[in-house]
């Protein structure tokens, strides 16, 4: 019995390895996994070019290449402070009316390129946004660098991921894979680009779409610490909780971190609001911007450029409790004026400002009512950059990791997961919508109401019509006698309301250009079947 065993073993094995094996190329997953090698350490190129030409751009009117803006901006004479936003803002108008981009690129366009089934992001649009955000930042507008090099990481992976014609959920992996690059190389942060990418871009942790991710993040990673070193971004004191007593407290720091989250949203609505309803035109609107950036600046110069020094500052504890509070209303107002104003730039980087001086503000105050209880001023401020950028950006988990990998301050783990979480339900509850999502909705695509409104929205007629053979005879369509007709390109959703309201389960497709000439037909069933197979293909990406 035991040398039949043996003898059939390999053939057992084989039986069992193969079908995994063929499943394995089938889907091209070798390929996946050497193009996202590639894309990563593309993306982290990219990456650290866009962080230098930030650089670059900043060294005229403030002297310095460096992240010390504040430090910088005080010995500068007030007209020179003014100088930086006004004539950046300036040249970012004339750059978008003269090139046509109607704005500049960040995450909440790289979620929908990948609710439209991986859709291709414009590589000139990409790259002219990167230039833009990276003279909008490097003259001093109020913003965050991040969103940015997220989308210009997806337009990299999407053009390399298009050119290889890969099937679709290989192209949304890619896509992932370039923003764990971006994220790493940006924030010398692989493991949180890796969550950021499954959190927020994919909206799911597939096994197949992981590792690739983790090659992409892993090579953006090692560029970004060969180039920049493989120090955190804030190198802070140990700080340690004093009391389990304080556990409450760090419930009242989430609480308050959601209003300030909250507060901080709807700001940045109002400025974008109002300057879609202004008649200053478009090439003038950056420089009015400027103009208010940089009077904000004269009285608090801690508002201009990414705010790293000043987040640094407040994590050390060398800010007075006055200066948070004031700080907290002008960054608010600033960064709502700059992204309102059509500068380049995202709100990660003015959330963790905003959450360091709401932590440490916070901090200060408990400690002053309860000295024997309350842990250092610095230990709230890294909960608080936590709580508040979690709750903007709706990633508490990816939000959680970037904090640790920024900090080093693992040690802290248990009092920022509470922090965050409580920020964030808040949040939810009150708000109902992260900053990316309610981009999103502005522009009719609800993803937050799940994969099916989206399909409804992102097919369309011409994927599930019978167009007419050559050999038919031509049909015409009377548009007031007949029934409705569709057009290909009208969306399922209009597809569906269209059967329901007539009930028709044939409805004729017309021309767009001649509504009364009939070129397919579209039938109720074959709708409904490619609805339910679309639903299905996305159940399976996400479980694979």
């Amino acid at each position: 019995m035991a040398p039949r065993l043996v003898t059939r073993l390999p053939r057992i094995v084989v039986s069992w390895v193969e079908p995994n094996l063929r499943a394995f190329t089938e889907t091209r997953q070798p390929l996946v996994w050497l193009i996202a090698l590639i894309v990563g350490i593309g993306v982290a190129i990219a990456a650290i070019i866009f962080r230098e030409l930030i650089g670059i751009f900043q060294l005229p009117w403030l002297g310095t290449r460096s992240e010390r803006v504040y430090s910088n901006a005080v010995t500068l004479p007030w007209y020179w402070i003014m100088a930086g936003p006004v004539v950046g803002g300036l040249l970012v108008g004339l750059l978008l009316t003269r090139l046509n981009a109607r704005r500049t690129g960040a995450v909440a366009d790289v979620i929908e390129a990948r609710a439209l089934s991986g859709r291709k992001l414009s590589l000139r649009d990409g790259l002219l946004s990167a230039f833009i955000t990276a003279l909008s930042l490097g003259s001093g507008a109020s913003a965050g660098r991040e969103g940015p090099v997220v989308h210009l990481g997806a337009v990299l992976a999407t053009a390399v991921a298009w050119r290889a014609e890969l099937p679709g959920w290989c192209r949304r992996t890619l896509l992932g894979a370039g923003v764990a690059s971006a994220i790493a190389a940006s924030f010398n942060a692989p493991i949180a680009g890796v969550l950021f990418a499954h959190e927020v871009i994919l909206g799911h942790y597939a096994m197949r779409s992981f590792v690739p991710i983790v090659i992409a993040s892993t090579a953006g990673g090692v560029a970004s610490r060969l180039w920049f070193g493989d120090a955190a971004a804030f190198l802070i004191p140990h700080y340690a909780i004093t009391s389990f007593w304080e556990f409450p407290a760090f419930v009242l720091l989430g609480v308050t971190a959601a209003v300030v989250a909250i507060l901080f949203q709807l700001a940045l609505f109002i400025a974008d609001f109002t300057a879609r309803s202004t008649p200053v035109p478009l090439w003038l609107q950056p420089m009015a911007g400027g103009v208010l950036v940089g009077a904000i600046a004269l009285v608090f110069p801690q508002v201009l450029g990414v705010g790293y020094e000043v987040t640094d500052m407040a994590l050390w504890q060398r800010l007075p409790l006055i200066t948070m509070l004031l700080l907290i209303v002008a960054k608010t107002v600033a960064t709502a004026i700059t992204l309102g104003a059509r500068f380049g730039g995202g709100i990660f980087s003015p959330a963790l400002y905003l959450g360091a001086l709401t932590g440490g503000s916070f901090g200060i105050i408990a400690a002053s009512v309860f000295p024997d209880l309350a842990s250092s001023g610095g230990l709230y401020a890294i909960l608080g950059m936590g709580a508040v950028a979690g709750a903007v950006l709706g990633a508490p988990i990816s939000t959680t990791v970037i904090v640790f990998e920024l900090t080093g301050g693992y040690t802290l783990s248990i009092a920022l997961l509470l922090t965050v979480a409580v920020a964030h339900g808040i949040t939810q509850a009150i708000h109902g919508h992260s900053w990316f999502h309610w981009q999103l909705e502005m522009r009719g695509l609800f993803i937050q109401e799940g994969p099916h409104r989206a399909l409804g929205q992102t097919t369309r007629v011409m994927d599930f019509m019978e167009p007419l053979t050559d050999d038919a005879q031509p049909e015409r369509h009377d548009p007031k006698e007949g029934p409705p007709a569709l057009k290909p390109s009208d969306t399922l959703e209009a597809a569906l309301r269209a059967f329901d309201q007539s009930g028709h389960t044939r409805l004729p497709v017309v021309d767009p250009k001649d509504e009364t000439r009939i070129i397919a037909f579209a039938t109720h069933i074959r709708a409904l079947r490619s609805f339910n197979r679309a639903l299905v293909q996305l159940s399976e990406e996400e479980h694979r």
